[in-house]
């Protein structure tokens, strides 16, 4: 009884309040006419409203000021024409180098009045070919292209050719492609140990599958009365997720580093949980400098917070799951980890099929739910699709499974025992390098260059004159390798640490020097505090890529070691 008798002291107290605070709100309000009442509400309840939505976006109020700022910047007149006449120069050079054709060639625009004979076609397509300058086939490049065996490749083209014409959204017509896609995800759900109810689909390749795990986590999400749905990942994840946070209209919240490690930082993560996170996302390894995240550490938050979580394996996941059997083993990184709900690899990498494969994979069957599509009510009938696309070619699935039958366990296995060999011995030989560093320690085919005595970029344009076509990265500057099959061929490895140690000698002789060439350009973009500038760039390069007007040769100085090259 005393407990409820305290009870109603209180409550009588809070009556008291109440009901001086109504008095002082009507002797105020005693001289005001009902309408200017109302006027006043409704004016202050659309102002709240205004302040919540201005304040309160997808976008940082820091990140939307700076922006305003730079574009009234841009307004005035003389700073105007002078930011997009130095923009149009470095679209008008980027377009030079990249638009060039040869003595004599010129574009088709448009379709001939007759058709070409096959030979007079394959005489068109040779001298296409011979626009091709970079030597994938010696080692040269980093990543790209990561296998191209003769023998291989004739079998691709022959299944390709018998398949050509199929397509699997009529499983009906084509049963054999159907049968080939779905042993294709069985046998990848196998090889992340998915139990039997693991599941997937195989898409266009890696940022399908990421965009494929995001709009599934996006609808889970507002199935739970999730409004804004968040992504966490690491700043180092692929910018796939950006582009899936934009088409789904997510907030991609950016997780950062252990700057000793490289890995994502646990408890910022942790940090950064809310009631709109929609998925949690770990890299194995992420594409930048080769490092897998701390996976089994993330998981624990997912199932602590009972939240999805994305393992993006689109890089490295056909290296890691045969890794062990290498003689490399490795944490935990697939759908052992209790948590792990989804994972992403790219069986057009190190899965050694054609471009335009990869396989986004469930842990449970009622996470790929969310992915597919279906228009119940169409016209034209029921349509449903399991991804993005609706026509999608069934020789290239056809393909993709003739590779994983071809290659087998014993010849996956000893491709990455090689590549990891070639990986982890240009790691130990960089690291004894005087002048530079690797980022973090790689366990898997990428090693990442860093330097604090001189501009990294000077390094690259040194390399790329010696006939190297390396990954330049930004935030930090830095340069690195994806070791393929091709740079297990005898000498390649040593070839590229022998010009890596000579190239660094040389540039130590003045490390202050100014970088010139492709590699200031590198420096300068990653320096510009307005980013639009970038943005504009970049679609300006993509342009380009669609470009049909003739240009001429332009031909730009690179700087490595204070030589011309």
């Amino acid at each position: 009884m005393d407990y409820w008798s305290a009870l109603e002291v209180y409550k009588e107290m809070v009556l008291l309040y109440l009901e001086e605070g109504r008095q002082q709100v009507n002797s105020r309000c005693a001289h005001l006419e009902p309408w200017q009442i109302i006027g006043v509400t409704v004016i202050t309840t659309v102002g709240a409203l205004w302040v919540k939505g201005f304040l309160f976006q997808q976008e940082s109020l820091t990140s939307r000021i700076k922006k305003q700022c730079f574009r009234l910047i841009r307004k005035i007149p003389f700073v105007g024409g002078a930011i997009q006449s130095k923009l149009n120069k470095a679209l008008d050079d980027m377009s030079a180098s990249l638009c060039t054709l040869k003595e004599g060639m010129s574009y088709t625009t448009e379709l001939p009045s007759k058709g070409l004979s096959q030979a007079k076609v394959m005489e068109k397509i040779k001298e296409y070919d011979t626009l091709n300058e970079v030597k994938w086939e010696k080692g040269l490049v980093s990543g790209a292209v990561y296998w191209g065996d003769e023998s291989l490749t004739k079998l691709l083209v022959k299944v390709y050719g018998d398949f050509a014409w199929s397509n699997p959204l009529h499983p009906d017509i084509f049963p054999g492609v159907r049968k080939m896609e779905a042993e294709v995800v069985r046998m990848a759900c196998t090889l992340f140990h998915g139990g039997p109810n693991s599941c997937g689909t195989v898409t266009s390749g890696g940022t399908e599958s990421i965009l494929m795990a995001c709009k599934a986590y996006r609808d889970m999400a507002y199935e739970r009365g999730v409004k804004h749905p968040e992504i966490l990942a690491p700043v180092s994840v692929h910018a796939a997720f950006d582009k899936a946070a934009h088409y789904f209209g997510m907030k991609l919240v950016h997780i950062p580093l252990d700057k000793k490690t490289m890995k994502v930082d646990v408890k910022a993560m942790r940090r950064a949980i809310s009631k709109n996170t929609a998925m949690l996302v770990c890299s194995a390894p992420q594409f930048p400098h080769g490092i897998i995240d701390p996976i089994e550490e993330v998981a624990k938050l997912a199932v602590r917070y009972n939240i999805p979580m994305h393992v993006d394996a689109c890089l490295g996941g056909f290296l890691i799951v045969f890794m062990a059997k290498a003689g490399y083993p490795l944490a935990p990184f697939d759908f052992r980890v209790k948590g792990v709900t989804s994972i992403s690899a790219d069986t057009h990498k190190y899965g050694y099929a054609p471009k335009g494969s990869s396989v986004i994979l469930y842990s449970d069957k009622k996470y790929r739910q969310y992915q597919y599509f279906v228009a119940a009510d169409w016209q034209g009938g029921i349509y449903a699709s399991p991804s993005i696309a609706g026509s999608r070619p069934g020789g290239i699935i056809a393909a993709c499974w003739a590779t994983m039958m071809y290659m087998g366990e014993n010849g996956y296995v000893d491709a990455t025992r090689k590549i990891v060999s070639t990986a982890r011995k240009i790691k130990t030989e960089i690291r004894k390098i005087k002048g530079v560093f690797v980022f973090g320690d790689p366990e898997v085919s990428v090693v990442a260059i860093g330097s604090h005595d001189f501009d990294i970029f000077r390094l690259s344009n040194a390399l790329t004159s010696k006939g190297w076509n390396l990954n330049t990265l930004q935030y930090p500057s830095s340069i690195h390798i994806c070791c393929t099959v091709l740079h297990t061929q005898p000498g390649v490895a040593d070839h590229f640490i022998r010009d890596v140690k000579e190239q660094v000698a040389i540039i130590m002789k003045n490390p202050k020097e100014k970088t010139t060439g492709k590699g200031a350009i590198y420096g300068m973009a990653q320096a510009i505090p307005d980013r639009s500038l970038v943005t504009e760039i970049s679609r300006g390069f993509l342009d380009c890529l669609y470009s049909t007007e003739v240009t001429k040769s332009n031909i730009s100085h690179m700087n490595g070691n204070g030589k011309a090259h």
